[in-house]
């Protein structure tokens, strides 16, 4: 897991890239607040060095989470270290991921979530504490047949199909072959059980062919179609660019295949959510800092107060982790949830685990397990790391580790183990309420916080606060 020191390619070496590779086209990208990636395409004759160094125009009002009517003029600068071959497109599209800049300043744009992860490496270093740190974030999400939803005046619903889905084992429009996982059931079964082992495969082959190490894919535990592929860890900003490259090739390759994907943490009641479990680890050249062959887990001091950092934390990291309203249909008991704020050993149950797979200094890491991947992974990523530098920075000590059950204590013992916040807008709250972290360094600025906070009430806690639920009909109509 060391840093290995590459030059960066140049624009002259990007541009001959696109014409030894037969790209026609060319397809900058970038990542709105929310995080979702968004884009535009130019013929690759239009690809030249000054396009590296003068900008890209856009309209910065039309995209979630920035500019204002008056101030939308915005510019893109192609990052010549991040680019790919679109292993989706019918038409050879060269992939290039950029950076926002203010037109009139020429300044980084202190909204743009990459330029957030490109100054929470520069902290790490500058702070002393670790050269590099490490991500591997395991996206789980649901493949389905089919997907019905709509909202408005006089009727609200979702329908959900799935040809795996435990709840089509009764039915005959054709002949029903069975061989389906029930729920909480989808872990490892080999196939006719598994109906979707070739369709990962052929996401997995897209993901390497677009210059992602993948290490595993799988079925998860959910029925009708919930997957896991996992990518070969890497440093932070790199590994939040792959993220979004990740999403859209699932989501891509499932669509040409007549299949939808989604990463909603909930679709399904009744079985398990998404999450994105986040291995993260801190390095100074080839030395892992998590590793003491005498402490717990034979985690380090460093690691055990980057965990107290973390742990205390949580509630405002996870206005960036875990985002969205459903996040918290997710984070309930039952479905292997992480909702305890504790860590331990091999223990599923608990926000931070330590996987013991292997003794060795350098796969010493932990495992956050609360986030979930409908996160913006620059924003998320970041205000990881600022709390467990926190942790070190101020020597907090996290609870003691508990490797029973957590959600079988009773008593003194379940007491002292607090719970997450059980909703969105009360992350938001202890967003607000616990910023300082954030805000060093200058990694997070005051503008994109409070945007943010902004942004999520109004587009998203408000909104689903004012409409009946579903369910409602079913307690109250008769009553």
């Amino acid at each position: 897991m060391s840093p290995t020191a590459v030059s960066s390619p140049t624009p002259k070496q990007v541009i001959e890239r696109a014409k030894e590779v037969g790209a026609l086209m060319v397809d900058f990208r970038f990542t709105d607040l929310p995080g979702t990636w968004q884009h535009f395409s130019v013929p690759v004759s239009e690809l030249t060095e000054s396009v590296f160094t003068d900008g890209i125009g856009f309209d910065g009002s039309s995209i979630r989470g920035f500019q204002k009517i008056h101030e939308s003029d915005m510019l893109l600068f192609p990052d010549p270290s991040r680019t790919f071959l679109d292993p989706i497109l019918e038409v050879p599209t060269l992939v290039v991921v950029c950076d926002i800049a203010d037109p009139l300043t020429r300044k980084p744009y202190s909204r743009d979530p990459r330029f957030v992860a490109r100054k929470a490496e520069e902290y790490l270093r500058q702070s002393g504490i670790a050269e590099t740190s490490y991500w591997g974030p395991e996206a789980e999400f649901y493949i389905f047949n089919s997907i019905r939803y709509d909202q408005n005046t006089h009727e609200g619903y979702y329908f959900i199909d799935s040809d795996e889905g435990v709840w089509n084992t009764g039915q005959n429009g054709t002949a029903n072959l069975g061989y389906r996982p029930k729920l909480k059931s989808g872990y490892f079964p080999v196939p006719p059980v598994d109906k979707q082992q070739d369709l990962r495969s052929r996401i997995v082959l897209a993901m390497i062919e677009s210059g992602i190490d993948i290490e595993v894919h799988h079925h998860e535990v959910g029925t009708a179609g919930q997957a896991e592929i996992d990518m070969r860890f890497d440093t932070l900003v790199t590994m939040a660019d792959k993220v979004l490259q990740y999403k859209y090739i699932v989501k891509s390759v499932c669509n040409r295949e007549g299949y939808t994907a989604t990463f909603m943490p909930k679709p399904l009641f009744g079985d398990n959510g998404s999450g994105m479990h986040t291995h993260q680890s801190l390095w100074n050249g080839d030395s892992p800092l998590f590793y003491d062959a005498e402490g717990y887990a034979l985690l380090s001091d460093t690691a055990r107060f980057y965990i107290g950092g973390l742990l205390k934390h949580a509630p405002a990291v996870l206005a960036f982790a875990a985002p969205t309203t459903n996040s918290y249909r997710r984070l309930v008991p039952g479905y292997e949830a992480p909702i305890k704020l504790a860590y331990s050993a091999r223990n599923r149950s608990a926000c931070v685990r330590i996987p013991t797979y292997s003794d060795k200094p350098a796969a010493r890491r932990l495992e956050f397990r609360s986030p979930d991947p409908m996160c913006n992974p620059y924003l998320a990523f970041s205000a990881m790391l600022m709390a467990g530098l926190d942790g070190i920075q101020n020597k907090i000590e996290p609870p003691v580790p508990v490797d029973a059950d957590l959600y079988e204590l009773e008593g003194r013992e379940a007491e002292r183990v607090r719970d997450l916040p059980g909703s969105l807008s009360e992350v938001l709250d202890a967003l607000e309420n616990d910023q300082e972290f954030l805000l060093r360094g200058g990694v997070f600025t005051q503008d994109l916080l409070d945007t943010y906070i902004a942004y999520k009430r109004e587009s998203e806690v408000d909104p689903i606060a004012l409409r009946p639920h579903p369910y409602e009909f079913f307690l109250y109509y008769d009553a």
